[in-house]
């Protein structure tokens, strides 16, 4: 019986009960972060730099000690929190770069809350209990007074130099990992985020700008250029309409369920026309408008952070810009503000003529940011119609937005029955928002016709971006998307967006297998259009008239992650420790990626970067941005 006081006097000692409270927390982190995640790994990695917080409290708190641990723990497990929430959604561990998100946080809030699982609130249930029972409690006085007894010194300084010798020893030898992912588990999560904070992280020594050539770019790549460029100048005078659909995933091609099909518009495009199945999304943190900067520039995202808010200060080179030499008007259509994620200067910067964005679509018929695209559509298609009366061609990109996560759409919308098994659920609910965005296509394929735009025009059709995340899937979700793939759902399918091109006269039904990403869609366009590149940087490459690609990705996977002919490849520490995963068809060829690859795609990045960053400053913006 003498042995619960000595318990229960050991719990009264804020350094052992907060030690507790913060394992188990760490411990929830880890088993949503990490495939490793034993109380041995935690204790080592995680517990060190609280240890180091809590041997502060012990030195220089005389007073109000328990409040302080409170707030470090309420500090930890806001940290942990976020960091959940952050990974559930990319797949990355949020570090405090993440903070330039923070203003687009309450225009996702939806998307936000659906990734909230109720037991994640758990790791605050404790800091309202504690303080309540500090406030209210009427033996509050009794821990308060074992808290006020201060530790002796020589066990508090030796705990703070053993945690601190921890934490460089976690911390130091795994600087070179290549995999942010990787870096957390080795260095703990707290260890991260203070490693990122105050290291700022290794930058790569950029490329002098002389060095940077269209051949060095294709050498890598693996571009050669072909003895007769088949379809150039196949469209060419023809205006361009680019449509950027939300969130459509391409294992929507051709799916039926319960007989209906999801998506009859777009098959009856891919039936009719090229379509490229082994296509794949190049998107980083700004999602969305990531895709229309990759899209019209031939150039890959930032190491970190949004295109829109780290790259338009510069005079890009672009699709609008290329197609504007040849006589063209150029106009972007979004029902968003057009402030939302810094669109505003992105168009400035790929050299848009206008944009017509929430001022111009209005208010009514509001799903999500702005108007649903019905709306979005009829009101470009008539636009459209006043643009090709003025005599001049037109380059028009369309970003459709109803079909955006968290999918929760109004019933009103829907043009599929779902069995009940799909009903109430993030699958489910992806089904019926893309259903309803095909059919608003459908319509507006139609409008274009009617209004004779249809036959002399080029019309690109790709998705922007993931839609179901694997890291953000229930096991319930997960087993009802197996089922509807008939295998396991991957990485790869995540990536693969469908692409497809319809102009009539010149397309006709043919499937693409060569590999292609968002990156490829200007250079593909340019061939068509007979416009060269002759001067101008491109990452990207004809999807017509090449058959082998490397594709870097950035952001939903850790830095070094890439799509070759192979496989998908995902590095740890480097490429040694990596793994290779299935393509979109569910197999990994001959031996996966290969080091050779993987080296090339990172300088790729490297290149790319460098490339971007010493472009000009455009006009009208200081040297600090807009």
């Amino acid at each position: 019986m003498s042995f619960l006081p000595k318990v229960r006097g050991l719990l009264f000692k804020p350094f052992i009960f907060f030690s507790l409270i913060l394992l188990l927390k760490s411990y929830l982190a880890w088993s949503v972060l990490f495939d490793s995640g034993s109380t041995f790994n935690i204790m080592f990695t995680e517990m060190p730099f609280i240890w180091i917080l809590f041997c502060l409290v012990e030195w220089f708190a005389a007073k109000r000690k328990l409040p302080i641990y409170l707030g470090i723990n309420l500090a930890v497990t806001a940290l942990f929190f976020t960091v959940v929430m952050y990974y559930k959604y990319y797949g990355v561990i949020a570090t405090y770069h993440a903070l330039e998100q923070v203003n687009q946080v309450t225009a996702v809030k939806n998307s936000v809350f659906s990734l909230l699982q109720p037991y994640y609130l758990l790791l605050f249930s404790d800091v309202v209990l504690i303080a309540f029972y500090l406030f209210f409690g009427k033996k509050a006085a009794v821990w308060k007074s074992h808290a006020a007894r201060k530790e002796r010194k020589s066990v508090v300084t030796a705990l703070f130099a053993l945690s601190l010798f921890l934490c460089l020893f976690n911390v130091l030898p795994n600087r070179a990992s290549m995999s942010e992912l990787k870096k957390a588990e080795q260095m703990g999560i707290i260890g991260y985020e203070a490693y990122t904070l105050l290291a700022d992280e290794e930058k790569q020594q950029p490329v002098a700008a002389s060095e940077i050539t269209q051949e060095r770019i294709d050498g890598l790549k693996g571009v050669t250029a072909p003895a007769v460029s088949q379809y150039w100048q196949a469209a060419k005078g023809r205006n361009v309409i680019v449509i950027q659909m939300e969130s459509l995933q391409n294992f929507l091609i051709n799916l039926k369920v319960d007989g209906q099909e999801v998506t009859p518009n777009l098959n009856k495009l891919v039936r009719e026309n090229f379509y490229f199945n082994r296509f794949y999304q190049q998107v980083g943190q700004g999602n969305t408008s990531d895709a229309e900067y990759v899209v019209n520039t031939s150039l890959y995202i930032p190491r970190r952070g949004a295109a829109t808010m780290s790259y338009v200060d510069h005079d890009l080179p672009s699709l609008p810009k290329l197609l504007k030499a040849q006589g063209y008007d150029t106009a972007t259509f979004h029902t968003n503000v057009v402030e939302f994620w810094n669109r505003n200067a992105l168009y400035a910067a790929v050299g848009f003529d206008r944009y017509y964005d929430q001022s111009f679509f209005g208010t009514e018929g509001t799903v999500f940011f702005g108007p649903k695209d019905e709306i979005l559509y009829a009101k470009t298609s008539e636009e459209l119609a006043k643009m090709q009366a003025a005599g001049k061609p037109f380059y028009a990109q369309l970003v459709s937005m109803t079909a955006h996560h968290p999918f929760t759409t109004p019933a009103e919308l829907d043009r599929i029955t779902l069995p009940e098994k799909y009903r109430d659920n993030f699958v489910g609910d992806y089904l019926r928002a893309q259903s309803y965005a095909d059919y608003a296509l459908g319509q507006f394929l139609e409008e274009l016709k009617e209004k004779g735009l249809y036959d002399n025009s080029l019309i690109v059709i790709y998705g922007d971006h993931v839609g179901l995340p694997i890291y953000s899937l229930e096991k319930q979700e997960k087993e009802l998307i197996d089922g509807l793939l008939g295998r396991e759902y991957s990485y790869a399918d995540m990536f693969n967006v469908p692409l497809i091109l319809s102009a009539p006269g010149i397309t006709s039904p043919a499937v693409f297998s060569q590999m292609g990403g968002q990156v490829d869609v200007l250079p593909t366009i340019a061939n068509l259009m007979g416009a060269s590149l002759d001067n101008q940087i491109h990452f990207g490459q004809d999807l017509l008239n090449q058959t082998q690609n490397l594709l870097p990705e950035r952001y939903y996977l850790p830095t070094g992650s890439l799509l070759g002919e192979n496989a998908l490849f995902i590095p740890g520490s480097g490429f040694e420790d990596g793994t290779q995963y299935p393509l979109a068809d569910g197999v990994i060829h001959g031996s996966g990626v290969t080091r050779s690859e993987y080296d090339r795609a990172l300088e790729l990045l490297n290149l790319s970067d460098s490339y971007v960053t010493q472009l000009p400053i455009r006009d009208g913006v200081s040297a600090k941005g807009e």
